[in-house]
């Protein structure tokens, strides 16, 4: 029986690791075996060392508190340089590349396009009968209809002020974010049906957007893409901020925020708004913000926070904007309380969609005369007091972590414990 190990000489024993295998693997597209996002190739292996560094480099909870590795081996000063490298690398390399938009890097993976050489460096591989991605992350389907033979998703969906939290030309929210779901088919047609402030869907993943019929009633057989290349370059724009100052990560971040916004927005919405970040500061708050709007869902945010230090404000302050939504106040005293919806054709003509009214900021007029539905949508008792406290029960911070099963503690020998007061 064996104690705990120290998770610094886990960190450090996983990044040796990982410089070895990245010797042994070959780029994307290189090799017959790396022609799929479903095999590990060496692009995945440096990107994935680069994000370790940053963790090991970066804070997290220990017995003692909150603080980074007293390891000399696992400083900013050792570990940022390492992972910069890798980055770049991987950028160099041109064996992978962010789509042309964001809407399709969920497409490929939705109509399960494996691909290498794109966005996504490797995916978890599920067989059609396993995983659970579409089954609780999709936009929500209430019955079996055109679309699925699996009545789920919808099971999670991001908090409400972050569609609000977008700018309204950024191309992420309407994929990010989607206020509705598909309803109770009739003759097998379901059609999309709006549902409350408080209970947004998930749009990264869709069963209208794959082109497998879904017949399991349990699981859906989706990849969960494990990273993809836009990390590479968010985290090179972090480690150059770090070390070298914001004008040298100024090319990565507008990297990113070109493909977010069309490109007649570019002079503002990317040329203006990242000259701007003149400081290290505003470069690292703009790149944390940045982080939010690209990887919204995808179960990258919380690890990321807890290496910035920055998961008990952040959880705070989502909590305020949970009030200041609701209420109305603050940077969301300018939302539409109500919406007026209707049908019309989709983009191919074939089949209808939701046309909404009262979304974005400024459409407050009465829309009663055009649109055949009428919902309101925000106000201080459409936003429960027990949805708001349910972000958190215990301080984040202090729970950081899951506590070691009492099962595993039993049978231990009395060499496994928990800490942080569990």
């Amino acid at each position: 029986y064996l104690a705990k190990s120290s998770r610094d000489d886990i960190y450090k024993q996983i990044i040796a690791d990982l410089e070895e295998a990245s010797n042994l693997v070959a780029w994307p597209n290189e090799s017959d075996a790396t022609r799929s996002t479903e095999r590990i190739n060496k692009a995945f292996v440096k990107a994935f060392r680069a994000r370790l560094c940053l963790q090991a480099a970066g804070y997290s909870q220990y017995p003692d508190g909150i603080r980074r590795s007293n390891d000399p081996e696992l400083s900013v000063a050792t570990l940022y340089p390492i992972a910069l490298q890798e980055c770049k690398d991987v950028i160099t390399s041109n064996t992978a590349q962010l789509e042309t938009s964001f809407e399709k890097v969920f497409r490929l993976m939705c109509e399960e396009d494996i691909t290498a050489g794109g966005e996504s460096l490797w995916e978890i591989p599920f067989a059609a009968g396993r995983g659970r991605v579409a089954f609780t992350f999709a936009v929500q389907h209430r019955s079996t209809d055109q679309y699925t033979g699996q009545p789920r998703g919808g099971s999670a969906g991001p908090l409400p002020f972050v569609f609000y939290d977008f700018d309204a030309k950024d191309t992420r929210r309407d994929v990010t974010c989607v206020p509705y779901e598909y309803g109770s088919a009739v003759s097998n047609v379901a059609m999309q049906e709006l549902r409350s402030v408080d209970n947004w869907c998930f749009g990264k993943w869709r069963y209208e957007w794959m082109t497998r019929f879904v017949t399991s009633t349990n699981d859906d057989g989706l990849n969960k893409i494990y990273l993809r290349y836009a990390e590479v370059i968010l985290m090179a724009a972090e480690i150059e901020n770090e070390l070298n100052g914001p004008s040298a990560a100024v090319p990565y971040l507008k990297q990113i925020r070109q493909r977010a916004f069309a490109q007649a927005d570019w002079p503002t919405k990317v040329d203006a708004y990242v000259n701007a970040l003149s400081s290290k500061e505003l470069m690292f708050e703009a790149i944390v913000n940045e982080h939010a709007f690209e990887f919204c869902g995808e179960m990258e945010r919380k690890s990321a926070l807890i290496r910035w230090n920055l998961l008990q404000s952040k959880m705070e302050e989502a909590l305020m904007k949970m009030n200041n939504l609701r209420n109305q106040t603050g940077e969301y005293a300018d939302v539409p309380s109500n919406l007026y919806y209707r049908y019309v054709a989709d983009e191919d003509g074939l089949r209808t969609k939701l046309d909404i009214y009262g979304l974005n900021r400024g459409e407050n007029s009465d829309m009663s005369g055009e649109y055949t539905g009428f919902e309101e949508w925000i106000a201080p008792d459409l936003i429960a007091d027990a949805k708001i406290a349910s972000l958190y029960k215990n301080e984040p911070d202090k729970n950081q972590f899951w506590p070691i099963w009492q099962v595993f503690i039993d049978a231990s020998n009395g060499m496994l414990t928990n800490d942080y007061g569990y």
